[in-house]
């Protein structure tokens, strides 16, 4: 049971669409935002905002908190998918958890409702060590187990440290987990106070990218679970490889020259063994920002030749910071099982090459970028599996 690159074997989400990886195929395949108002939670304290928030609805054996829930949720969900499709687990099993802010709600009522006074095992649920552990305790995996943060491309930059333990051997598969449930009435206020969160109106109406009129991102939530392995009959999808860049020039801006965006989709494509010419889809960060929107669109005309064709799910999932990228990547590789690319309606002028809604797929490769926030610049390759 052998394949030639790393595969995605098994998928788990949890997103604002509810819990499941169906439930998440269902509701890009709606077309309709995932995002439902929410009182008290706007940047003014009554105001309302709408967010792709996920709902309490986990085990409470799984954790005290949405994240360890959601978290154990989408892991579990995964090797279970894997494993229906035919993956068995190597005898060196690692886990790679994609974060940038763990446990926000946790810590909130750690100091606010429960004024620093927990019972130590309690207390411990706080740390980001715990649930790693917990999962590994569950299934009894053995390989390292470790976080990787890199802002809003932690999901990518997993998948390309994923990626390189299995080509040094150092494990026989993988399970990548990414996690962000950040969306606190203070969390909200700030995105909207640094003039990218949209939370006042319907996520179609206000995130639009690649399109005229655009004012932002609408806020997200996420956690979404991956098996990765070499050893798959079934995956979904294959990831041919990837690279991560640095702007080093701003703490929230990207570097208009696009040195370092550029040479990171050029360096993806290299390691991939690919061409531009081969990739018929990006998948892109797309917050629906300008200065996003500005880049990315240059990438697609002069750095991929002006074909492939280009969305974001950005309007439908929101923005889910730290999972953003699982979550996008779990949307391509949903969509290839589908053969759809699950693209949101466009509702203005925009792009040429902007898909309108979901759209049957057609032959060639995928090119997912992120551009997280400070500079972090990551972008992976995915190939439909023969």
């Amino acid at each position: 049971m052998t394949t030639a690159h790393m595969g995605i074997a098994g998928i788990g989400a949890v997103t604002g669409y509810g819990w499941g990886k169906d439930t998440l195929w269902n509701g890009l395949a709606s077309g309709k935002p995932a995002a439902t108002l929410y009182p008290g939670f706007g940047p003014g304290e009554n105001d309302d905002a709408w967010l792709a928030r996920i709902r309490d609805e986990g085990d409470p054996r799984d954790g005290l908190s949405r994240f360890g829930q959601a978290l154990r949720a989408a892991a579990r969900e995964a090797i279970t998918d894997a494993r229906r499709r035919g993956w068995t687990p190597g005898p060196r099993v690692g886990l790679l958890h994609a974060v940038v802010i763990a446990e926000v709600e946790g810590w909130r009522n750690f100091y606010l409702k429960d004024h620093a006074n927990r019972r130590v095992r309690d207390y411990l649920t706080l740390m980001p060590s715990t649930p790693v552990s917990m999962l590994m305790r569950e299934y009894g995996f053995h390989g390292p187990a470790m976080n990787v943060s890199a802002m809003c491309a932690s999901g990518n930059a997993a998948l390309i440290t994923a990626k390189m333990w299995l080509d040094t051997g150092m494990v026989d598969d993988v399970v990548f987990v990414s996690t962000d449930l950040s969306l606190t009435p203070e969390n909200v206020e700030h995105f909207v106070r640094l003039g990218v969160g949209v939370v006042d109106t319907d996520p179609l109406d206000a995130c639009r990218p690649f399109q005229q009129g655009s004012r932002g991102f609408p806020a997200g939530e996420a956690a979404v679970g991956f098996v990765l392995s070499r050893r798959s009959d079934a995956p979904y999808v294959h990831v041919l490889g990837g690279a991560m860049t640095h702007d080093a020039f701003h703490l929230t801006s990207v570097d208009p020259s696009r040195t370092e965006v550029d040479r990171c989709v050029v360096d993806a494509l290299a390691s991939s063994g690919v061409d531009a010419r081969d990739i018929a889809y990006l998948n892109a960060h797309g917050p629906g920002t300008q200065q996003c929107d500005t880049v990315e669109a240059a990438v697609l005309d002069e750095v991929l030749g002006g074909t492939p064709h280009i969305y974001s799910v950005k309007p439908l999932t929101g923005h889910c910071q730290g999972a953003a990228a699982a979550v996008e990547v779990a949307a391509a590789a949903l969509g290839y099982g589908q053969k759809q690319v699950p693209a949101p309606p466009t509702v203005a002028p925009g792009h040429p090459r902007l898909l309108d809604g979901l759209t049957p797929m057609r032959p060639g490769l995928t090119l997912k970028t992120s551009l997280g926030m400070g500079g972090h610049n990551a972008a992976v390759v995915l190939a439909p599996v023969a």
